[in-house]
């Protein structure tokens, strides 16, 4: 393109200089001015297109998600650097899919996607993604961040959990507390909702402690005995989500009166005025990971951006000051606001209360739970 552009601005002095040094007739005069005014438009459009290619595609979940992500981040980081985000939302099944795809057949268009932790360890992972250790090096001795933070897995977003959600309004001052409650429909009126996308570990999970099943013999999941109690609960399931935007759109609509659902789209409802609420008891603990596709066209605009979030407490005290999360820098937990910093998953109140899933055996077991679950959702 740099090639290009130069070209016709090459053609552009040719021809201005033609026009000053020759003595054409007045038809030659006109085709001259013509070629160079067309010259010039063409070479702008090149250096246009030049300057646009300074971006980087990031996939995420999108929504309120993507949109947190735009205010405290992308929006900062195209400010100082001038190099675009441009974002596309795609479930976490279809992001995999797709860019197993791109990978294998060698046409890749994205550069960044955000996976879940547990995801990021499995061998599959490390087949379509770019190995960022040498990458890490540089944050080693940063002693705001922990020794995750930067891994070759992925940059390390935020941690959030999977919880239990109600609307208030439906239940009034009736508030449940546990996975147990959320199967006593007799007791809490209302439709139920839960996720149904390729990562069912967390239903079986709930559906488990549902059943009784203590919080430190959880894992490995006792499968059959999380189906049979799942079995129990299915009339009442007014909505399988999958995707982030489809749990909120559900609550909006009152379709469900429980739910399980991500604590950022939760908080973002509250933000919106939604009478709703949750409970962090056997909450299940998840961290988001920004992991560099192999072959990314935006390689370096890319690194740029994982670079900028991890250098940034400011944006990533932002980020999770929005979304009750919690980010990875110490000094970013220590500009979010008191209130923040008691609710967000890594505050010792709500640690006590969370789970910490086992992923080496949900990823040495996913992809029999996934058949199982297809087969059983049908």
């Amino acid at each position: 393109m740099a090639s290009t552009t130069a070209w016709f601005r090459s053609l552009v002095s040719m021809l201005r200089h033609t026009s000053t040094e020759a003595a054409p007739d007045q038809n030659s005069a006109k085709r001259i001015s013509l070629l160079a005014v067309i010259a010039t438009i063409l070479a702008a459009t090149c250096a246009h297109q030049s300057v646009a290619e300074e971006r980087v595609v990031v996939v995420t979940t999108g929504g309120a998600y993507e949109k947190a992500l735009r205010e405290a981040w992308y929006d900062p980081f195209t400010k100082k650097t001038g190099i675009t985000v441009v974002a596309v939302a795609a479930t976490g099944a279809e992001t995999r899919t797709q860019a197993k795809a791109m990978v294998e057949t060698g046409n890749v268009s994205w550069d960044i996607y955000f996976e879940g932790e547990i995801q990021a360890a499995s061998p599959d992972h490390s087949q379509i993604t770019e190995d960022l250790a040498p990458f890490c090096r540089k944050f080693a001795g940063q002693k705001d961040l922990p020794a995750n933070a930067c891994t070759s897995a992925g940059m390390l977003v935020a941690y959030g959990v999977t919880l239990m959600a109600y609307n208030t309004a439906t239940l009034g001052g009736h508030a449940p507390k546990s996975w147990a409650d959320m199967w006593n429909i007799e007791g809490f009126p209302g439709g139920r909702s839960f996720p149904s996308f390729n990562d069912p570990w967390r239903v079986l999970a709930a559906a488990l402690l549902a059943d009784g099943v203590p919080r430190d013999k959880l894992f490995p999941l006792d499968v059959d005995r999380a189906f049979k109690k799942l079995d129990q609960i299915r009339p009442a399931v007014t909505l399988w989500w999958q995707t982030g935007d489809q749990s909120t759109q559900g609550f909006r609509n009152k379709d469900y009166s429980i739910g399980e659902i991500w604590l950022t789209r939760a908080k973002s409802l509250k933000s919106e005025g939604v009478p709703i609420a949750w409970s962090y008891d056997g909450a299940f603990l998840v961290g988001d990971r920004a992991s560099l596709i192999k072959g990314a066209p935006d390689h370096d605009n890319a690194l740029k951006l994982l670079d900028f979030y991890l250098s940034s407490p400011e944006v990533q005290a932002k980020l999770c000051e929005s979304m009750t999360c919690t980010p990875p820098s110490r000094d970013a937990i220590a500009k979010m606001s008191p209130e923040a910093q008691q609710t967000m998953p890594g505050s010792a109140e709500v640690m006590r209360q969370l789970i910490v899933p086992d992923a080496a055996w949900i990823n040495a077991n996913q992809a029999g739970l996934v058949a199982r679950w297809n087969s059983w959702i049908q």
